[in-house]
C-alpha cells in the first residue's frame, strides 16, 4: 500500500517560524538581565560647582572688590560673601550677572576652563549641581546639570534641570540673554511678568530673560527640563 506524504502546511511553518523568533528573544532578553545584574552600579555622583571659588579667582585678579561687583550686579554683599565662601550655590540666573560683571563667560564658574573645540557628555560621566544654601538646607529647589562643559566660546548653555516642589517662592530673575525650556516630566510653573503659565511633558516655551522670570515644579512632583540659557558672552 503507497504511504501517502504529508505536505507542510505553510501556516504551521509560519506559526514554527514566531516560536524560535520569540524564544530567541527571551533568551536575549534573559542575557541582557543577566549583565545587567553582575555590571557593578556606579552612584550618581553630586558635586558642587566651585562657582565661588572662580567668582573670587577672578574677582581678585580684576582688582575688584565685593562692593564693586555688587553695583554691577545689584547682588548685596553679603551673598556675594556667602557665594564665595562656598555657603551658597548661586541660582543661574545670578551666574549670568557675575558673569557679565566680570567679564568671562557663564560656563567658566560651572565646568573651569574652555578648551575644547567640542564636547560629548556621556550619561554615565555627567555631573550634578546642587543648588543649596547651608543656611537652609544641604539642598533645595532644584539641581542641574551641564550638557556642555569645557566647549570653548560657546554662547549656549545646556542644562538638564530637576526641579523640587516647594512651596517658597524665590525671587524673579532679570539677566541678559534668552532662554529656552523643554519639559521633560512634570509639570513646570513659568512666570514671565504678571503672567503665570504651566506646562506639561512636551511642551516649550521661549522667552527673553530680560523679562522678569521665575521657573518652578508645578504641584508636588518633581520636574525634569531640558534648558538651554543664549548668552552674548
Amino acid at each position: 500500500m503507497r504511504k501517502e506524504q504529508k505536505e507542510d502546511d505553510p501556516r504551521e511553518a509560519y506559526e514554527d517560524f514566531l516560536t524560535e523568533i520569540s524564544h530567541q528573544f527571551a533568551r536575549s532578553e534573559q542575557e541582557k538581565d543577566f549583565m545587567e545584574s553582575i555590571r557593578p552600579e556606579v552612584p550618581e555622583e553630586h558635586i558642587t560647582a566651585n562657582v565661588g571659588e572662580r567668582v573670587r579667582q577672578v574677582r581678585d585678579k580684576r582688582g575688584l572688590s565685593l562692593e564693586d561687583v555688587s553695583q554691577r550686579t545689584d547682588i548685596d554683599v553679603s551673598i556675594l560673601s556667602q557665594i564665595e565662601e562656598g555657603a551658597v550655590a548661586p541660582p543661574l540666573g545670578t551666574v549670568i550677572k557675575l558673569a557679565k560683571a566680570l567679564e568671562m563667560r557663564m560656563g567658566y564658574f560651572i565646568s573651569g576652563e574652555e578648551d575644547r573645540p567640542y564636547t560629548i557628555v556621556r550619561h554615565r560621566d555627567r555631573k550634578v549641581v546642587s543648588r543649596y544654601d547651608s543656611k537652609k538646607a544641604k539642598y533645595y529647589g532644584y539641581e542641574y546639570e551641564s550638557l556642555a562643559p569645557h566647549k570653548k566660546d560657546r554662547h549656549m548653555e545646556p542644562f538638564l534641570v530637576t526641579l523640587e516642589a516647594a512651596e517658597t517662592e524665590e525671587e524673579r530673575s532679570t539677566h541678559d540673554g534668552q532662554e529656552f525650556i523643554f519639559v521633560l516630566q512634570g509639570q513646570m510653573e513659568v512666570r514671565l511678568g504678571e503672567e503665570l503659565h504651566i506646562l506639561d511633558p512636551g511642551d516649550a516655551i521661549y522667552y527673553d530673560s530680560t523679562v522678569p522670570h521665575l521657573v518652578k515644579a508645578h504641584g508636588k512632583k518633581t520636574t525634569k527640563i531640558l534648558a538651554v540659557l543664549y548668552t552674548e558672552k
